[in-house]
């Protein structure tokens, strides 16, 4: 069978990007382009037909790509035509008259590649995530997948754990004598090893998730302080209702932004009052909810204002900015805060907000980011270092000169549930949960 699909984004552009894979490949590209001379290291300049009645389509590119030295490891073909959704159009419906031949389902590419050894689990997933990169950290965080040091890491410890079981499996094999008196222990210090090495991975404040899924902020305070009118100045545009009526804010409103690299989900909450309405209540419950789910809390307070209220002091901590707004009313700060980032601004005027959008990076930045290039993206890889750090648990409770037997069968487990991350073992069931997420033509 072979697949096709568009590879590029959909018309009018001055070029589009169709990709065909397949053990039929060249030779559909030799039908189409009246070719049989094709050159698979240099870039064909061809003419187009239609098989049937041999009329024109368009004139283009063509690329070869043989197997095995292509991305999925089949024969693969590029056709580089110009971008109008006509020729695009056309081009698919000649390409789905062809036999064997059909439209590709979302990340089919991708999943061949992986299933022909070209890429692992973990590559899949980053190429995934490089695809629908937002942000600047984003990127980043994806290339490192997808270019495998992820994958390299946990390809380590999984050899170290075969290593030990191989050993281990002697150990039964074999009588004592012919094995070294202090094998037992050299496994034991190479297992602890590869269990610290998980914890610390664990240990992460989930960083990666929060990096490809974006960091929760919300801001959160007074009654008219601006809190809406704040969250439409960062995501640039009119996401919530301002109005000078109290109360009008009585639901979580969220917005995706990207603040110099950083993913953010931003939140307007309801403010915070003693009120008699049963709505205005719940809206309140559901700020003081956020504000405990978030990885930072914006403080919004009127700076003209005499006091605040207690329920909103209790928010304010060292995890949090206190925005002091209304500096075009009053430029002097009015209330002082210990231990707490404060930013005083004027969301009307648009003063300092370049500042306090800087506080915010570094807020995220000091408490999330990290130097270390092996991060967990997803809960799945998450659930299969816990299960593998079980399973060495059970072995190191056991006496492994009694219970040496199960002792193995631990460390199989474990080594099953590492392999687990980067598809070396029992992935059938999650391969279409990894590739539907992809576009069609990756």
């Amino acid at each position: 069978m072979n697949i096709y699909a568009l590879s590029s984004g959909r018309g009018p552009s001055g070029i589009a990007i169709i990709r065909l894979s397949g053990e039929d490949a060249l030779k559909i590209s030799e039908l189409i382009s009246q070719n049989k001379n094709l050159k698979s290291k240099e870039i064909n300049l061809c003419k187009f037909y239609n098989p049937l009645n041999k009329a024109l389509i368009d004139e283009g590119l063509l690329l070869l790509f043989p197997r095995p030295h292509s991305y999925t490891g089949e024969d693969l073909v590029e056709f580089h035509i110009h971008g109008s959704n006509a020729v695009i159009s056309y081009f698919l419906k000649i390409l789905s008259e062809q036999n064997n031949c059909r439209l590709a389902e979302p990340g089919e590419f991708t999943k061949i590649a992986f299933q022909n050894d070209k890429i692992d689990l973990i590559e899949a997933e980053g190429i995934g995530d490089l695809i629908h990169s937002e942000t600047e950290l984003q990127r980043q965080q994806a290339v490192k997948l997808a270019q495998g040091n992820a994958s390299n890491y946990y390809n380590e410890l999984r050899a170290k754990l075969i290593k030990s079981l191989a050993y281990i499996e002697a150990k039964i094999d074999f009588a004592e004598d012919d094995l070294p008196k202090s094998l037992l222990k050299e496994v034991q210090k190479s297992i602890k090893e590869v269990h610290s090495d998980i914890r610390k991975i664990l240990e992460d404040h989930k960083v990666g998730e929060k990096i490809r899924n974006g960091f929760r902020v919300s801001i959160i305070g007074e009654v008219n302080a601006g809190k809406s009118s704040l969250l439409n100045l960062l995501s640039k545009r009119d996401a919530a209702i301002v109005s000078e009526e109290k109360g009008t804010t009585r639901d979580v409103i969220e917005v995706y932004i990207n603040i110099d690299g950083y993913p953010v989900i931003l939140a307007d909450t309801a403010g915070i009052r003693d009120t008699k309405s049963e709505i205005e209540k719940k809206g309140i419950s559901l700020a003081i909810n956020k504000s405990r789910e978030s990885d930072l809390n914006l403080i919004m307070i009127d700076n003209s204002s005499k006091s605040i209220d207690p329920k909103i002091q209790k928010l304010i901590s060292e995890d949090s900015i206190v925005v002091l707004n209304k500096s075009d009313v009053d430029k002097k700060q009015n209330h002082k805060f210990k231990k707490t980032e404060v930013v005083l601004v004027s969301v009307k005027n648009n003063e300092n907000i370049i500042e306090l959008t800087s506080k915010i990076k570094e807020k995220l930045s000091s408490k999330f980011i990290t130097s270390n290039d092996v991060l967990i993206t997803k809960e799945r890889h998450r659930a299969k270092l816990n299960e593998c750090l079980k399973e060495i648990d059970n072995f190191l409770k056991k006496d492994q000169n009694k219970d040496i037997e199960t002792a193995a069968e631990d460390l199989r487990l474990a080594t099953r549930h590492l392999g687990g991350i980067v598809g070396k073992v029992d992935v059938e069931e999650i391969l279409g949960s990894i590739f539907r997420d992809f576009c069609i033509g990756k």
